[in-house]
């Protein structure tokens, strides 16, 4: 069985709407392409690495569409080991409509999303999910991920989708590497699913020494 990685750039308020560019979700969204100034060396080459070994993607239709209309056009480019990956392997679509396939490589999933995601685990060895934010809130109710790569950006910004949405349910997740910031302040965290749901306890025991008595 394979692995399902969630890639995700996220506001210190944990939006994850439109980083990439103002026209990416241009509709009542005020701050499109939040992520560019912030930008540097090495949270780039931290991007590259999570993508080593990437054999299918499952993205979800607006992505879709923005990836369709753009890697194609861009290998021999600046941006070349990117377009090479993405053209090259299977591209795995989630959409109720009927999203345009001409990119090679291209499957719509069937409406059953949870076993269709199944059969892909079971089908690839490194399977990114990138960006689709609608996608995602179905793969953390389901708990149909293993890894969880975050990048968080020291902006806050107030409106907008967040990560952890309407597919937030009680999870637990390990940090898998230490966290590593990068000179304009992103911190990039690694985490992966955990068994069982979180646990309670109670801070004010006496054995803590946190109790609130004077």
């Amino acid at each position: 069985m394979g692995l399902i990685d969630i890639e995700m750039f996220a506001t210190l308020d944990l939006v994850g709407q439109a980083p990439g560019g103002p026209d990416e979700d241009p509709v009542g969204f005020p701050f499109g392409g939040w992520q560019a100034p912030l930008l540097d060396e090495v949270a780039g080459a931290q991007v590259d690495a999570a993508y080593e070994g990437t054999d299918a993607l499952l993205l979800g239709r607006r992505t879709y569409d923005i990836f369709a209309a753009y890697w194609p056009h861009q290998e021999g480019g600046q941006d070349n080991g990117f377009a090479t990956l993405f053209n090259s392997v299977p591209k795995y679509v989630a959409s109720r409509g009927k999203p345009d396939l001409s990119w090679a490589g291209s499957t719509q999933l069937g409406p059953d999303l949870a076993d269709a995601v199944r059969e892909i685990r079971d089908r690839h060895e490194h399977v990114k999910v990138v960006g689709s934010l609608n996608l995602v809130q179905t793969l953390l109710r389901e708990k149909l991920f293993d890894r969880l790569d975050l990048w968080l950006h020291p902006i806050v910004l107030g409106v907008g989708k967040k990560v952890f949405d309407d597919g937030a349910v009680p999870t637990n997740v390990r940090l898998l590497a230490p966290p590593a910031a990068s000179p304009k302040g992103t911190v990039y965290l690694r985490y992966g699913l955990a068994g069982g749901i979180p646990a309670t306890g109670d801070m004010s025991a006496p054995d803590r020494g946190l109790g609130s008595d004077d």
